[in-house]
């Protein structure tokens, strides 16, 4: 007996997947696959290098078929196992980035202010200054990219945290003095970006170290 066979119909079909990576990306989309890298990075799956790769092109990024390969090989959850006490689930993790913007001007945020998970910082012949040493975090991982064009861009953090970064210095000057705290909990800063005839530097600023960090945080968060 002869029996007809009947086409097996695909669970996706070709043209929808295709159709879904041609969709444009929204700003969600893209800090959703930056949420995802930052927990990598802190886990030690990426290096700063890796990572900055990566969330250079998260922002570059225009469909959703553009963000998919630059998280496939990490693990999809974006959320951390066994986060420290100041890196609360109820924190804001798609939250928008802060700006912080000078063309021939400057720009500075300094004193008790509390830090996102991502800042931008651009200097365009002007100068940027962040001063995390009296900063409220609400969170492990903070990022900051900065771009420094015929500019400055300072980062000052307190001693006692963990410092990071990775960037490059066209006809300028890129540096991050690494740190690594001894206390495991301490928040973690990682610097990415370029200069271009400029400058960008990113160290701890002597003798301003966090002694209250947990009491900070409860009273901000309370």
């Amino acid at each position: 007996m002869d029996l007809e066979k009947q086409p097996q119909k695909p669970a996706v079909p070709v043209e929808t997947r295709r159709a879904d990576h041609a969709l444009r990306a929204s700003d969600a989309d893209r800090d959703r696959i930056a949420d995802i890298l930052r927990d990598a990075l802190a886990e030690g799956r990426l290096d700063a290098e890796e990572h900055s790769e990566r969330i250079d092109a998260v922002y570059r990024a225009k469909t959703l078929g553009e963000l998919e390969p630059l998280v496939a090989d990490l693990p999809a959850t974006g959320r951390r196992t066994g986060a420290a006490p100041y890196a609360p689930e109820t924190d804001e993790p798609t939250g928008p980035a802060e700006n912080l913007v000078a063309v021939f001007s400057s720009s500075t945020r300094k004193g008790r202010w509390r830090v996102g998970r991502r800042t931008n910082a651009f200097s365009l012949c002007g100068s940027v200054e962040i001063d995390l040493t009296e900063a409220l975090f609400g969170q492990r991982l903070t990022v900051i990219n900065a771009t420094s064009i015929f500019g400055n861009v300072e980062v000052r953090v307190p001693e006692n945290i963990t410092l990071r970064g990775s960037g490059t210095g066209f006809f300028g000057n890129f540096e991050v003095v690494t740190l690594e705290a001894a206390d495991p909990e301490a928040p973690v800063v990682v610097v990415n970006g370029y200069a271009v005839f400029g400058n960008v530097e990113a160290k701890p600023k002597r003798g301003r170290r966090i002694s209250d960090l947990h009491d900070r945080l409860r009273k901000h968060l309370g």
